[in-house]
Formats: structure tokens, sequence, C-alpha cells
């Protein structure tokens, strides 16, 4: 009687999961976001670890490794790191152009003396005028 009522539990327990998963995948070329936790590694491959995101990327997806698996293309700063990743550490990236940032909009601006008053030295000026800066 105690198997029986078990096996009615798990069952119960199993029609819950599966009415609130969602089946994930993904195609070569598409990009996600890779979940940032110590378990997967990426936690302690970042510097930063009280401010660091849930997620990180996009990453490109290079290829699919059986069925709950990806190879994703990882910059060099997470060389340390596997690129096969589970597909539940992937959250799907939907691309947005207000993420594209043109170079041409970008204006830096220097708040250096006189604001546009700004005139350059010679390096042979400044280790003259600084020599422990050049130590």
């Amino acid at each position: 009687m105690i198997q029986e009522k078990m096996r009615i539990a798990q069952s119960r327990q199993k029609s819950y999961h599966d009415k609130r998963r969602k089946s994930l995948e993904f195609q070569e070329g598409d990009h996600v976001f890779l979940r940032v936790t110590p378990i997967t590694g990426v936690g302690r491959a970042l510097k930063s670890k009280k401010l660091t995101p849930r997620f990180i990327g996009p990453y490109q997806i290079l290829e699919r490794i059986g069925e709950v698996a990806y190879r994703i293309a990882l910059p060099p700063s997470l060389a340390n790191l596997h690129e096969v990743f589970h597909v539940s550490q992937l959250r799907r990236y939907i691309p947005d152009s207000s993420h594209v940032v043109q170079v041409d909009d970008v204006q830096v601006a220097w708040g250096g003396p006189a604001g546009g008053n700004v005139t350059w030295e010679l390096e042979s000026q400044m280790k003259e005028s600084y020599p422990e800066l050049f130590a």
C-alpha cells in the first residue's frame, strides 16, 4: 500500500512538472545568454563576485551536441571554461536593434582644463616636468 501511494505521489509531481516545463531547442547560429552560477564554473571565471549578472552574453551557438547540449562560441576572457553547455544553462536571446551602438554616435567628452582649451604636450617635456611618472 505504501509503494502504491508513493507511485501516485510521484506521478502527480511528474504531471505538475510536465505542465510547467517548456522544451528549449536552439539552431546553429542562434544567440543565447549563458547562466552565471558557481556550479557551471562561469561564476568562478568572472572576476567580480558580488555584482555578477545572472546571465552573460549573447554568444553564438556553434553546434548541437546530442539532445540537450550545445557548443557555444566563448570569448577569449572565458577560455578557461569548457564550451559545451546543457540547455538548462542557456536562455534565448531576442535580437534588438537598440543593442547595437553605432561608432559614429559615440561622443567622448573630456572634462579637461578649460573644456575646449585642450593642448598636447610632448613626452620629453612631460618627462622633464614629472620624472616620477616615468620611473
